[in-house]
């Protein structure tokens, strides 16, 4: 096959398959722009150690989080985790309009076709779109890099905008992600390009979804949990080396946690589907009910980027609890001994900046359900329309079948980041803050030749607790995820009408 005809069939398809390049593009662009802030972090130097400087700051920053070593590694991972929801959010676009293209590539295969003809055709479109996102990430990085330059009054910068990555880091990058998803998309297409007749009549899943799940959020909250004694034992016994894999051990944690929540809305959607066809008497939850028990692995894809960053948030919510205890028991210690002045409140100000992130990533995350749940499914949408479904019951079957498997899952996600959450900042512990203190009166106090006879040592008595439950922050987040999902729903119903056009039936 000519690269001109290559090129002709990949850029050809519908409507869908633009928006699907488009944003696919728009994913690699954002993760793009998380991997290039990650890279510049690290790439700030750490200067030599000076008599005025002996903690080897980088005093040209008026931000903590850069101005310190020892903090840019948490900063630097912070960022790449802004990447998950987004590369989920690719993900989704990925599997717009997926059937109708891999029909197309399996009747390529059966007019004669060659495997690698079809695989070429397939990772050329994903390829040549998320490398046009990664350029377009990397303009805009070098872009805001000379924009936001702007040192202020003190000469310090708020961003690290006086270094760059290594010509080697940008390449890996902006060449790298392309690469993945090329061949992420070669390997799911292997079932198209060796037996093509499975995908021109393709039967679905006939069992329901098993609580599985349960054991993979099991096997994360053990790693969590485990994470402090284990860190304690090695650093007791001197084994430096075995404490290079704790962190390791804490992204495989992450992982299966993550993948179990995810996996956890199949079955609740299964759940929920019987429930509302047991219950329910009006068309639109019938209608849902059927869908979400016919297709109940729909779930886990359209929530997947959601839950991620729900399950972030609740695990912010527990170390800020944390936090929060650990500076409202210094604050009172220092009291005792006289000592008026707050703690270093740099800790949750950095959770704030979490909280942030996670917002941010919610957002859009909801933008990939508004994606899955009415430009992927329009076909079947307008189907349901010309056989006399009204616009308004399909309407209220589409919010049924977001929302209500949506709240389960959710408050799974909250429960399972809160736990994960408290397992890494382990318990809080009293009796941090000890001194003398001198019970007289200013006068006898100020006085050395006295002072001593009144002095007395305050030592608070060590102990160690759980932080209460943050109730309210976690159901701020939990009703802000749903109110959001709920927002993404009627944007998606304003363009109903046009969605389910007798247009929209066309084969593909």
């Amino acid at each position: 096959m000519r690269p001109g005809t290559l090129v002709r069939l990949a850029l050809a398809g519908t409507r869908t398959d633009t928006v699907r390049v488009a944003l696919t593009a728009l994913s690699a662009a954002l993760a793009t722009l998380a991997g290039l802030a990650a890279l510049t972090v690290l790439a700030i130097p750490t200067p030599l150690r000076t008599d005025d400087n002996s903690a080897r700051w980088s005093l040209q920053y008026a931000n903590t989080l850069l101005r310190e070593p020892g903090l840019r590694g948490g900063t630097a991972f912070a960022l790449l985790l802004l990447a998950v929801p987004v590369l989920a959010l690719a993900g989704q676009c990925a599997r717009l309009g997926a059937p109708a293209r891999d029909r197309r590539l399996a009747a390529l295969r059966l007019a004669g076709a060659t495997p690698g003809q079809v695989t070429r055709l397939a990772v050329l479109e994903t390829g040549v779109a998320s490398l046009v996102g990664t350029v377009t990430g990397l303009v805009a990085f070098l872009a805001a890099h000379e924009l936001l330059d702007r040192p202020d009054a003190r000469g310090q910068l708020a961003l690290p905008t006086d270094v760059l990555p290594s010509p080697v880091a940008l390449a890996a990058v902006v060449l790298g992600l392309p690469a993945v998803a090329a061949a992420g998309t070669a390997l799911l297409l292997r079932r198209v390009t060796t037996t093509p007749f499975g995908v021109v009549r393709r039967a679905g899943r006939d069992h329901a979804p098993r609580p599985w799940f349960a054991l993979l959020i099991l096997v994360g909250l053990a790693v969590f949990a485990a994470y402090l004694p284990m860190s304690s034992w090695f650093d007791r016994r001197n084994l430096e080396w075995a404490l290079l894999f704790l962190p390791g051990l804490l992204v495989v944690g992450g992982l299966a946690a993550t993948v179990g929540s995810v996996l956890a809305s199949a079955w609740f959607s299964h759940t929920t589907g019987r429930l509302l066809h047991r219950l329910a008497r009006g068309p639109a939850a019938l209608l849902a009910a059927r869908r979400l028990t016919a297709d109940p692995w729909a779930g886990s894809r359209t929530f997947a980027a959601l839950l991620a960053a729900v399950l972030f948030g609740g695990g912010a919510a527990g170390i800020r609890a944390n936090a929060q205890a650990r500076y409202d028991i210094e604050r009172a210690e220092f009291r005792l001994i006289g000592d008026f002045t707050d703690p270093d409140p740099f800790y949750l100000q950095t959770i704030g900046l979490v909280d942030l992130a996670v917002a941010l990533a919610v957002t859009i995350a909801a933008g990939g359900l508004l994606v899955e749940g009415i430009v992927a499914r329009r076909r079947a949408y307008a189907a349901l329309v010309a056989q006399g479904v009204p616009r308004g019951v399909l309407g209220r079957s589409i919010a049924w079948q977001v929302l209500a498997p949506a709240a389960p899952a959710v408050l799974l996600a909250l429960t399972v980041g809160l736990l994960l959450g408290r397992g890494f900042a382990g318990p809080v512990r009293t009796g941090v803050v000890s001194g003398p203190v001198c019970e007289a009166t200013a006068e006898l106090c100020a006085d050395p030749a006295t002072r001593e006879r009144y002095l007395r040592t305050i030592d608070p008595p060590e102990r160690y607790f759980m932080p209460d439950v943050p109730l309210e922050h976690l159901a701020l987040f939990g009703a802000g995820t749903l109110a959001v999902v709920s927002l993404t729903v009627l944007v998606g119903l304003l363009f109903l009408r046009v969605s389910t056009t007798v247009e929209e039936l066309r084969a593909t």
